[in-house]
């Protein structure tokens, strides 16, 4: 993933925390109001903090982003992250072609000008994170002294960001990319549904050529 230089100590930390992570998974609401998770690979972190993917048009997860959560995790240096705020669908065709990567064409066959790629824009508004130390020995001294303590023996940093910097896009955006985006959305699925080939989610792979749903 791409990382600009952030605005902030807090989004800096974030940023050295998940630029090597691969894959987020993505928990949002459906049209049931029920809570449904997807593996998504970040492309880039802007300079104001906020993570781009790659989504499909023909998703109707794209329809509910108003609260969605990401959380990283990296077994290896047992990093975890949680990131809690809001997400936009942009169609900018110059900023598709600057994150596009080869490992989407099976998804998305005619490259950046693909009809149905776009931009998802993660806004993050509060973040959690559990950064232990990177050496297994160190993480492994920590387990058998809890153990043998009968309490928990913590090495590492925990820490919340209830206040991230306000992003340029707040929240009164929220309510004016839906009401763009949903008239959008109602005629290209309509024109699918007419033509018989309203499918379901497509997917997009990840660095490592792993398949990973785009929102």
């Amino acid at each position: 993933m791409k990382a600009e230089i952030q605005s902030s100590a807090e989004l800096s930390l974030l940023g050295k925390l998940i630029e090597n992570i691969s894959v987020a998974m993505l928990t949002g609401n459906d049209a049931d109001g029920m809570l449904v998770s997807q593996p998504m690979a970040p492309l880039e972190m802007d300079a104001e903090g906020a993570l781009w993917f790659f989504a499909d048009l023909r998703s109707t997860r794209v329809e509910h982003l108003r609260f969605i959560n990401l959380s990283f995790t990296d077994p290896t240096t047992a990093t975890y992250v949680s990131l809690s705020g809001w997400g936009e669908i942009h169609s900018n065709r110059s900023h598709v072609e600057q994150l596009w990567t080869e490992s989407a064409t099976p998804w998305f066959p005619d490259g950046p000008d693909s009809t149905n790629l776009a931009l998802l824009k993660f806004v993050p508004d509060a973040a959690a994170y559990w950064d232990a130390p990177h050496s297994q020995m160190v993480r492994l001294f920590a387990m058998a002294a809890s153990l043998m303590a009968g309490q928990p023996f913590m090495l590492g940093g925990h820490g919340t960001f209830t206040e991230l910097p306000k992003h340029a896009a707040n929240a009164a955006s929220r309510q004016s990319t839906a009401t763009v985006l949903r008239p959008m959305l109602r005629s290209r699925k309509e024109k699918k549904e007419r033509q018989g080939e309203w499918r379901a989610d497509a997917g997009v792979t990840n660095g490592n050529g792993r398949p990973v749903q785009p929102g």
